[in-house]
């Protein structure tokens, strides 16, 4: 598989500095624009005052990028109709020269063969609420591909029960950053356990470093709960997400299109303070990321 990385990336791995991998389905479907673009651009920019190189995935007319312009950013941020791929759909798009957002699956997929050890996303797909049948295709891919992937849980818009059982059966091991228990998303708590409190850069490289060494073929889930001051109750948000569910089955939403259905729905019945958490989480997982990564290269 031919990957286009950007000149700087290239340059990052070559001379083993640290790289932390952003996705762009975020650009593309779940942040409204222009927050979208400005969003990218902080994220890259908070990766870069933390010692590390962005590297934003996307596909570009069938090629699999590592590393966009502002050019590239803006086009995957304001063209109409383009689409969030997953691994099944990486054959078509390449094969059709189509452009593309990758998800938190594809964007581990192409990061990790790159060779790019830490990636920063939002929220993991998962089990989704009602029908435990319906299973993200993030998850068996973080069951297979052996990257850092840090997160704040999986989007409140799922079952995080199933979910978090899910992680736990096929073998994807989850650290909670300096907290006790699963992040949910918008809320620093879920009640959920962890596998392992994690207060430092320092001990998740070990970590990191020791499943590599066992040969261990998942990823590891490194997750942190949105900032203090950015959170939103969780029984509060659960009376809002019931809205949108409401909405969305009326409205016969289903599929890959539920989710950014969903957060685009409980941002306007907030008043906006869950896109305002989603960014803050977002900034903030990747200010971690990048310590991570810089702990890997020493």
């Amino acid at each position: 598989m031919d990957i286009r990385l950007n000149e700087e990336a290239r340059d990052a791995l070559r001379s083993n500095r640290p790289v932390v991998a952003l996705e762009s389905t975020v650009i593309a479907h779940g942040l409204p624009y222009p927050k979208n673009i400005e969003t990218a651009d902080l994220l890259e920019r908070t990766v870069r005052e933390n010692g590390a190189v962005p590297a934003t995935v996307a596909m570009l007319d069938g090629e699999f990028c590592v590393g966009l312009s502002e050019a590239e950013i803006e086009r995957i941020g304001t063209e109409k109709g383009i689409r969030k791929i997953s691994r099944r759909d990486l054959a078509i798009a390449a094969g059709l020269k189509l452009t593309c957002a990758t998800t938190v699956a594809t964007t581990s997929f192409i990061a990790h063969r790159a060779g790019i050890r830490v990636f920063s996303t939002g929220g993991i797909g998962g089990v989704h609420r009602g029908y435990s049948a319906d299973v993200s295709a993030d998850l068996p891919e973080l069951a297979r591909t052996p990257i850092t992937v840090v997160c704040s849980g999986a989007k409140i818009v799922l079952d995080l029960e199933a979910t978090r059982e899910w992680l736990e059966t096929h073998g994807v091991t989850v650290l909670g950053w300096q907290c006790d228990e699963l992040p949910a998303f918008y809320s620093r708590t879920s009640g959920l356990p962890i596998d392992e409190r994690i207060d430092s850069p320092e001990d998740a490289a070990k970590v990191i470093r020791a499943r590599d060494e066992l040969g261990l073929p998942g990823a590891l889930l490194l997750t942190v709960p949105v900032p203090e001051a950015f959170e939103v109750p969780r029984a509060e948000l659960e009376s809002i997400l019931a809205e949108a569910l409401s909405l969305a089955d009326k409205a016969g939403v289903r599929g890959k299109e539920i989710t950014p259905f969903l957060l685009s729905e409980m941002s306007n019945r907030s008043g906006g303070r869950t896109l305002r958490s989603n960014i803050a989480l977002l900034v903030n997982n990747a200010r971690i990321a990048s310590l991570v990564a810089n702990e890997l290269t020493d």
